[in-house]
């Protein structure tokens, strides 16, 4: 009977789990151990650059900005994925041009969308 290939993923996962797990539970181990529970109003207070905390923290942002923020990544990110085509460009087929023609043409349909939406104006 044969060992199933499996089982070398099933001790990958648990190691990686251990990996993981391990560190969170020795510092909880530590503090439990070493560190003094004193409650009290001070530490339990916010604590804010020394300042004491004035008002509500409730701040309403427009989702506009979180919108410029995503259509910003989206593009840095592109730049990040069109550098190493441009540097390798001369030595790759065809298809690579093809693939990368289809990418750039996504992100400029993703940029149209945005833009006949009116996402990009700003209010």
């Amino acid at each position: 009977m044969s060992e199933s290939p499996y089982w070398f993923l099933a001790l990958f996962a648990l190691a990686a789990f251990g990996f993981a797990v391990m560190p969170l539970c020795l510092a909880r181990l530590w503090a439990i151990s070493f560190s003094p529970q004193k409650p009290g109003p001070d530490k339990n207070a916010t604590y804010e650059c020394g300042l004491q905390a004035k008002g509500d923290a409730w701040v309403q942002f427009k989702a506009e900005y979180y919108l410029y923020g995503i259509i910003f990544l989206v593009f840095d990110v592109e730049a990040i994925f069109l550098l190493p085509f441009a540097v390798a460009f001369s030595e790759l087929p065809f298809a690579a041009f093809l693939a990368i023609l289809l990418f750039v043409f996504l992100i400029v349909e993703g940029l149209a969308w945005a833009w006949a939406k009116g996402i990009l104006n700003w209010r």
